[in-house]
């Protein structure tokens, strides 16, 4: 749990048993997860508190939230080097058969350019397809 226990107070967050163990189901997700499945790998903790962690995680940078349009918002650990600004903004696929939400760390959302009265704060693009192990 060291390697855990770094990566959370790295981001400034204080380790407990749940947020350990939050972190360790997030690091072995191999796609986005949303509440709901996080809850069904913890049978018998709060929901309260796993909504909790998550926020806590994402006011930290640890971990980022996406709207795929599927209603169901959905997580993902940041790379370490995450700030969440605009310019780490990164693509995420939809697989419309599976319905799993995957990162695509190494494509970055394209520059744009807002009229001068508009703030850009963030940028949600999802790109929908099949994905290879639906393929």
């Amino acid at each position: 749990m060291k390697e855990t226990d770094n990566k959370l107070t790295m981001r400034n967050i204080k380790p407990t048993a749940m947020r350990e163990l939050v972190l360790k189901v997030l690091s072995e997700q191999k796609s986005a997860i949303s509440l709901l499945e996080l809850e069904q790998k913890f049978e018998k903790a709060d929901k309260t508190t796993l909504y909790r962690t998550l926020k806590t995680f994402e006011e930290n940078k640890l971990i980022h939230s996406i709207d795929d349009g599927t209603g169901s918002v959905k997580y993902a650990l940041c790379k370490e080097t995450c700030e969440c600004n605009p310019s780490d903004l990164h693509v995420h696929f939809l697989c419309t058969k599976c319905k799993h939400t995957f990162c695509l760390n190494d494509i970055a959302i394209p520059n744009l350019t807002l009229p001068a009265n508009f703030k850009l704060e963030t940028i949600n693009m999802v790109v929908k397809g099949i994905c290879a192990n639906c393929k």
